[in-house]
């Protein structure tokens, strides 16, 4: 288990936090594995009946690791492959996930509450999928699920544009439930994942499988992006965005 996904249970949720606050909670190869590691385990166990995704006061996450992203433009080498492990597990989840978010949710921090049973959102998150600006496509089948739930335009505007949404525009698109103050999140979320977990499991089994519907197709677009992606990482207009946007945060840090 990496060190920056701790994991806990208690009442029947198994509680996934990413925890590494220094980089906003930027995802690399090894947090991926111990996600879908984490979800394996919530899944398998009987006793377990939903999970909770957290992250830290500000950041819920920053998106993938864009250091990871320029080694494998700048490289070729793409040997990990954990981050569609950790997206097949939250699609096809067959026991609820909730999410918990506060502060930023970029890039697949944003993508894979579409794929989530329940959202809890802070007032100042802020939810934004840069994909296009560093020369890629959306992942997570976001550019199936999205248009699904808020319509071609506004899933246009935050999947090809970028354009930023704030957790008031979260909840009209549809992929947030509730929003609370920022210091609020975690309980307010897990008190939602123990109602869930507290139901009769296999009235709520049913019903959550006839209200998700088949999942089989958002599994496949999710593949097919990745193709696409994979192909976009190495290419020179994604080396050239990512190289702009370490020099940017080298900058700033200094």
């Amino acid at each position: 288990m990496d060190e920056h996904i701790q994991m806990s249970s208690a009442d029947g949720v198994m509680t996934i936090r990413m925890n590494r606050p220094e980089k906003k909670n930027a995802l690399t190869s090894a947090m991926y594995a111990a996600l879908a590691n984490a979800l394996d385990k919530a899944f398998a166990h009987k006793d377990i009946r939903a999970a909770l995704i957290l992250g830290v006061p500000g950041s819920f996450s920053a998106g993938n690791d864009i250091a990871d992203f320029l080694q494998v433009a700048m490289t070729g080498q793409r040997e990990s492959m954990a981050v569609f492990d950790f997206l097949e597990r939250i699609i096809m989840a067959p026991k609820p996930v909730v999410a918990g978010v506060d502060g930023l949710a970029i890039g697949i921090g944003t993508t894979m509450l579409l794929h989530c049973d329940y959202v809890v959102a802070s007032d100042n998150s802020l939810f934004r999928t840069p994909f296009v600006d560093l020369g890629v496509v959306p992942e997570a089948g976001s550019s199936l699920a999205a248009p699904r739930l808020m319509g071609h335009q506004r899933a246009f505007a935050l999947l090809a544009m970028g354009e930023p949404m704030s957790a008031a525009d979260a909840r009209e698109a549809g992929f947030v439930n509730r929003i609370v103050a920022s210091g609020e999140v975690d309980d307010a979320a897990l008190e939602a994942t123990r109602n869930i977990a507290a139901k009769p499991p296999e009235a709520l089994a049913l019903t959550r499988q006839l209200v998700r519907g088949d999942r089989s197709d958002i599994l496949v677009r999710m593949r097919e992006e990745a193709k696409l992606f994979g192909e976009r990482l190495i290419s020179d207009e994604a080396r050239t965005a990512f190289m702009a946007f370490m020099d940017k945060s080298q900058k700033k840090a200094s």
